[in-house]
């Protein structure tokens, strides 16, 4: 879609594609497939994270969502969370790229 934007733009272009492909026809996301595009499209990030309370924080606060789905702007705060308490992201901070 965005394929002479920047990195950034085509990085949020990419997450709402994934997202739109997942989601249902009123574009919203069920609790179970959200849980389920998680483990195939955002593994790296949540992967070894399943134990540490602040994981379990975020995951339980998908289960207590008072509808029984979420829309792309709760999902987006859902990626942004569970990146800001990976593991991986501090691996990332430590990685300079040269442009």
């Amino acid at each position: 879609a965005l394929g002479k934007g920047s990195d950034l733009e085509r990085a949020f272009a990419t997450a709402a594609l994934v997202y739109n492909n997942y989601a249902d026809p009123e574009g919203k996301l069920s609790k179970a497939e959200t849980k389920s595009l998680l483990q195939s499209q955002f593994w790296h990030f949540i992967q070894g994270q399943e134990n540490k309370p602040k994981y379990q924080e975020i995951i339980s606060s998908l289960d207590e969502e008072s509808e029984n789905k979420i829309d792309f702007e709760d999902f987006m705060i859902l990626l942004v969370s569970l990146t800001l308490m990976s593991d991986l992201l501090q691996e990332i901070k430590n990685v300079k790229t040269t442009k």
